[in-house]
């Protein structure tokens, strides 16, 4: 049986750097932008999240893209 997959959600998720701890390792927070349309090419969300990056105080570490799906039978 054949597996379906439908989109639900897209969002964008930036991890920065925001600072180092006592012992010198790196702190991280995370800015997560909802709404994206799940149908958006890999391409056009990266060149949002780098102009996203640019406005940041912050270093980014990570671009991540995050999505839903519903899996439902084929049948």
């Amino acid at each position: 049986m054949a597996v379906v997959v439908t989109p639900v959600e897209c969002s964008l998720r930036l991890t920065l750097q925001v600072g180092t701890g006592d012992g010198g390792e790196p702190i991280y927070r995370a800015r997560t932008y909802n709404r994206v349309k799940p149908g958006a090419s890999d391409q056009d969300i990266f060149d949002v999240a780098q102009a996203l990056a640019r406005l940041q105080v912050h270093p980014v570490a990570t671009i991540t893209r995050v999505n839903e799906n519903n899996l439902s039978s084929g049948a």
